[in-house]
């Protein structure tokens, strides 16, 4: 079947520019052009992907993004025209897997949702398995993330980051390995993004983000998972 995406965008030429794209590609698209609207299409039809514009009329893009984060986990891509960082930030900490800024090409876009659907569907074919770092449980089988005995809520590109350096405790992973690895991003703009992420999951996993135990940085390579109880520090923190 193909998958259902759900536009949410409140400039109509621009809506239905994307949905002729979509299609083209064997996709199936729904537009709406309000936030509410998109609220209440995401709970009723539950699509397999999400294009949510950050400035829409009623609700914008962002709570939608924070309202539909709390209730399942759907990959969300953020259309936006604010290139501002904070902007950029707030969307992904909000549960966005990626972002694209206005003016942005078409098939750009329809490249980003295939990329992101593919990193969902990896996730949900993982094979079972349960990685434990320290105090740290990345379960692939049930999809879930438990620190310090807690459950702890990622998005799609999270979990991937996050299953993918549990795989192998104490290897340096570098940013593009990452993107690799989880399928991702668009190669001008990644690295930062990778960035952006593992910032969200520290702030998840970690007691103190700011000095993380788990998710160190390795400086002028990447970032790396450790059990605390078990790696030296030596250059990392």
């Amino acid at each position: 079947m193909p998958a259902r995406i759900l536009v949410a965008e409140d400039d109509r030429k621009q809506a239905a520019l994307i949905r002729r794209y979509l299609e083209r590609e064997g996709y199936e698209a729904a537009v709406v052009h309000d936030g509410r609207a998109a609220l209440a299409h995401a709970r009723e039809r539950a699509p397999d992907l999400l294009l949510l514009d950050v400035v829409l009329p009623g609700v914008d893009g962002l709570d939608v993004c924070r309202s539909v984060r709390a209730e399942r986990d759907v990959p969300i891509i953020m259309l936006t025209a604010r290139a501002g960082e904070d902007d950029l930030l707030l969307g992904l900490a909000l549960g966005a897997d990626d972002y694209l800024t206005k003016p942005y090409r078409p098939r750009e876009l329809v490249a980003r949702v295939a990329a992101v659907l593919r990193r969902a569907a990896r996730a949900a074919r993982a094979e079972p398995q349960r990685y434990a770092v320290g105090d740290l449980v990345v379960d692939l089988a049930r999809h879930e993330v438990h620190a310090g005995g807690r459950p702890v809520g990622t998005t799609p590109a999270e979990f991937a980051i996050l299953a993918c350096l549990a795989a192998s405790p104490g290897r340096a992973f570098t940013r593009g390995l990452l993107l690799e690895r989880v399928g991702g991003f668009d190669r001008d703009v990644t690295g930062r993004t990778i960035d952006m992420h593992v910032m969200n999951l520290r702030r998840k996993v970690e007691p103190v983000p700011t000095r993380p135990r788990y998710l160190r940085t390795v400086f002028g390579v990447g970032y790396k998972l450790v059990d605390p109880s078990e790696e030296e520090l030596g250059g990392a923190r």
